[in-house]
């Protein structure tokens, strides 16, 4: 599929009708990420300047669609590591980003506002956004069952109600920067009648530096990673509750993957440094992390405090995926691994760099992937907020198994897989 304009940092997320939106990104580039001396194509990459599209897919089966990136649509300033969250109304909220990009953000090309798509008008002041200078690109943003959104972003943190555009900050997160650079793994936990339905956030991760240690005169790549988790649940407190249990390791760039068993894969990331690139002398080749995991975790929010991250049986990776890595729940509950460029350039992975560009993927398989599946008969298409019920069929075999114990344990569960990029899927929902 041919994209015009240069997605490179963009954000992404999922509208109510299923159309798939994708906002900003960069600047048509040439090698080693140099501006393009045309910024509406040209080798060697032949793209349109991307930082204020704005891009449509209407996905299909059969090969035919393709995106819409039509400047008429575009929107009127620059947006690089922008996020996006899905609102109740199926419509997106567009938060953030910067300029030109860099490896953290300044006054000089902040973007802190807000807007929506499809438009509601020119863009509106985020007053977080200015008051958490550098680390402030990705704002982790995640849609409360209030209707208000949670915010975190640097140290700081705030619900914010989007209809009548007031801040409420509350306190700093805890013990480290979780969002980019530092690049903390992070998810609403499960939805689920058994807690009411009540938004609790887990971060995982990131990295301990102040404001004024964003900078890049000094070996950041050797900078070991955070190891704590913290959670919050913002429509019931504003108190940060720390996990009472850490990491195996600390690790920057990991990337939680809701699984339908109500549990969370944790996968991807590094032991020493941060996100980013860079031609420093102190960079691993380009790399500004080293020492990747491999070793993935499951998190199980339903067991007991200390008891709840496990590596048993949960595989390890072949090949590091740290900066530009992702990963995707599939539809048949396998997870989906790929990507790693710590780099301005494509790097060839035979070419002996210690961290080059990985063009492979990998497959993480659940304890259930091989287990025998229900069949369930008369499932809607699609759903919709306070659309009209349905009834689903399933057989006797399904229902009572092997030993009859199916059915007090059976469930439907939907899980929106959200935008994957930057060691965080935007819009993931259980």
């Amino acid at each position: 599929m041919d994209v015009i304009s240069n997605t490179f940092c963009a954000g992404g997320a999922v509208l109510g009708n299923g159309t798939w939106l994708n906002v900003g990104g960069n600047q048509a580039v040439t090698w080693g990420g140099n501006t393009a001396a045309s910024q509406t194509g040209g080798g060697p990459y032949d793209d349109w300047d991307g930082g204020k599209s704005i891009r449509l897919l209407d996905p299909c089966d059969d090969q035919s669609c393709n995106w819409v990136d039509n400047p008429a649509l575009y929107m009127t300033t620059r947006r690089w590591y922008p996020t996006l969250e899905t609102l109740e109304d199926g419509s997106i909220i567009i938060i953030g980003g910067n300029q030109w990009g860099g490896f953290v953000n300044s006054a000089g090309q902040n973007n802190p506002t807000y807007e929506f798509f499809p438009s509601r008008g020119a863009p509106i002041g985020l007053n977080l956004l200015n008051d958490t200078l550098p680390a402030n690109l990705f704002p982790l943003t995640f849609l409360l069952p209030s209707g208000n959104l949670f915010i975190q972003t640097n140290w700081d943190a705030e619900i914010f109600d989007y209809k009548k555009n007031v801040e409420y900050r509350i306190g700093e997160i805890p013990h480290s920067v979780r969002t980019y650079p530092g690049s903390a793994a992070n998810v609403m936990l499960p939805l689920t009648p058994a807690n009411g339905y009540t938004a609790t956030i887990i971060f995982c991760g990131g990295t301990n530096l102040q404001p004024d240690q964003w900078t890049t005169n000094w070996a950041i790549a050797a900078y070991p990673a955070d190891d704590t988790c913290v959670k919050i649940t913002p429509d019931v407190s504003q108190d940060w509750i720390d996990e009472g249990e850490t990491l195996p390791d600390g690790r920057s760039m990991g990337q939680f993957i809701l699984l339908p068993d109500e549990t969370l894969f944790l996968t991807n990331g590094a032991n020493t440094g941060t996100a980013g690139y860079g031609n420093n002398t102190w960079a691993i080749g380009h790399s500004y992390a080293d020492n990747p995991l491999m070793q993935g975790l499951i998190y199980d929010p339903k067991k007991p405090a200390g008891s709840r991250m496990s590596t048993t049986n949960v595989g390890k990776l072949q090949e590091e995926r740290m900066y530009h890595s992702s990963a995707v729940l599939l539809p048949d509950g396998s997870v989906w691994i790929s990507g790693s460029n710590p780099n301005p350039d494509y790097i060839a992975p035979n070419s002996g760099a210690r961290y080059p560009t990985r063009t492979s993927a990998e497959r993480y398989f659940p304890w259930y992937y091989d287990k025998t599946r229900p069949d369930p008969q008369n499932l809607p298409s699609q759903l919709s907020y306070g659309g009209p019920s349905w009834q689903i069929s399933l057989t006797a075999a399904d229902l009572l198994g092997a030993m009859g114990d199916n059915l007090p344990t059976a469930k439907v569960v939907v899980i929106r897989t959200g935008f994957s990029t930057h060691a965080f899927n935007m819009g993931q929902r259980y």
